[in-house]
């Protein structure tokens, strides 16, 4: 079986104080880096459909509204090696169009650059989808990615 997409492609991770945020179509992921050490009962997370709050030791350290919703019954967090929190939000929204400009409605956006590469990522993501029998990993793409990239929907195959 071979590996998923973004995992073959990479990521396009967008650099945060905390640590990074990076998105693929369906899901987006946020990694903290907090203190070596750090148990599960230190930290405080809340995921909703709009809204995230998250917080290690009593120090607040994410906290505001998504840039848009998610699917609150699946979102998830986990600690890994005591010093790393890992986010994974479900977008409820799914399309390669719905690519989020920042984390949080008014904080954390990626740069210009960085958000080019991840529109241009989640374009290739969608292209992989409808053609399963190609590999778009090490593709480059170019011209109109914009908004999830032209609709060859309606074209007879």
């Amino acid at each position: 079986m071979s590996a998923p997409f973004e995992e073959r492609s990479g990521v396009v991770p967008c650099g945060t104080p905390w640590g990074r945020w990076y998105q693929t179509l369906e899901e987006v992921f946020i990694e903290v880096q907090v203190p070596p050490g750090t148990r599960a009962k230190d930290v405080s997370c809340n995921l909703q459909s709009r809204h995230i709050a998250l917080s290690v030791r009593g120090q607040e350290v994410l906290q505001g509204k998504l840039f848009d919703s998610t699917v609150t019954d699946e979102g998830t967090w986990t600690l890994e090696d005591r010093k790393l929190i890992r986010i994974v939000l479900m977008k409820t929204n799914r399309d390669a169009g719905n690519c989020w400009t920042s984390l949080l409605e008014n904080e954390y956006a990626a740069d210009p650059w960085v958000q080019d590469q991840m529109q241009r990522k989640l374009t290739l993501e969608r292209f992989q989808r409808e053609n399963p029998g190609f590999d778009f990993s090490g593709a480059e793409i170019s011209g109109n990615y914009s908004k999830g990239g032209p609709d060859f929907s309606s074209l007879e195959k």
